[in-house]
């Protein structure tokens, strides 16, 4: 089969695409002949040594990967070939097959593409995760998403308005923040050419938020962080900006905040039963049209480098998908 593979680390231009061999489903796994795969930011760190996971070269990126189950495992009985299924496996998604282990696979609902199958599982559900079980988001508090046109940003201004919060959208261009309208924030902030803080006491009227949504890092969490009011939630999300930030740990004392890490890879394994839950609640808003996943970009497999690049430049909003 033909697979990106990470040969050596680095950037995306290093990435090859070459035959590999056909992974074989053992015990307890399924493997799923791919039609789409996720790009996802983790994409371009694990490709760089720099991700949590490590995976020894070679190996292929891709943390979610879409399409129909061509051979089944000793011991899984749930699941049959033929079935439509994506697979959250962390890296090797980048191929025409990937092998997963049973609880890394959520069956496709059957009126669900899948490329947009592929690149929704992670990105609603890190966001779902964050505002239902760690910011315990309330109907009528303010919520800052940064990076809010992108993969997890825009879900995240999607069902911020879904749970009754007041969302407001900070990104760089005035496109980006045209899309976010378009997925329901009330207020947007273009932080290119605005004061972050400033505009948010303007929009809060001094008040502050209740909840930063963060993915981005870099220089925008200082700003962000005290844009927070009393009782804040800062959700930590990811570094999309390149440096993970420092802050005066004054700064939470004197607002009454949290810090809230959102790991929703760990979250998937240490909490399964409620991961479920998230999962078909997030199923069940698709199927009535509550939200609506925004894939903006499709690459064929062999440009899987040219996709994480594109991702990279941020010149991406919403989903990037890879087509097998």
């Amino acid at each position: 089969m033909k697979a990106v593979v990470c040969v050596e680390h680095g950037m995306p231009e290093a990435l090859v695409y070459q035959d590999v061999p056909t992974p074989v489903p053992g015990r307890g796994e399924v493997r799923i002949k791919v039609e789409a795969a996720g790009v996802n930011f983790p994409d371009a760190l694990i490709i760089q040594n720099l991700y949590q996971s490590k995976p020894p070269l070679p190996f292929s990126p891709g943390g979610e990967a879409a399409g129909v189950i061509d051979a089944v495992g000793e011991g899984v009985t749930d699941l049959a070939v033929g079935d439509r299924a994506v697979a959250m496996i962390g890296h090797g998604c980048f191929a025409e097959y990937v092998v997963a282990k049973r609880a890394q696979v959520v069956p496709i609902p059957g009126a669900m593409p899948s490329d947009v199958a592929a690149g929704f599982i992670m990105t609603y559900g890190t966001s779902h995760h964050a505002l239902k079980q760690r910011a315990n988001l309330q109907p009528g508090e303010t919520m800052l998403v940064l990076g809010a046109a992108g993969g997890v940003g825009l879900t995240a201004v999607e069902l911020g308005k879904v749970m009754g919060a007041k969302v407001i959208a900070a990104a760089s261009t005035d496109e980006k923040l045209a899309l976010c309208r378009d997925y329901g924030a009330d207020e947007t902030i273009n932080y290119t050419d605005a004061s972050l803080k400033d505009e948010v006491k303007r929009l809060t009227g001094g008040k502050g938020v209740d909840v930063v949504y963060d993915p981005v890092g870099d220089r925008f969490a200082e700003p962000a962080f005290r844009c927070m009011g009393w009782n804040g939630r800062y959700l930590i999300v990811g570094f999309a900006g390149g440096n993970i930030p420092s802050l005066p740990l004054n700064l939470p004392l004197i607002k009454g905040a949290s810090l809230v890490g959102v790991f929703w890879g760990a979250f998937t394994q240490f909490e399964p039963a409620v991961h479920r839950t998230n999962m078909a609640e997030l199923l069940d808003w698709y199927a009535k049209g509550t939200i609506k996943p925004h894939v903006s970009k499709h690459f064929p497999l062999s440009e899987g480098a040219a996709a994480i690049r594109w991702m990279m430049d941020r010149k991406a909003t919403g989903k990037v998908v890879l087509s097998a």
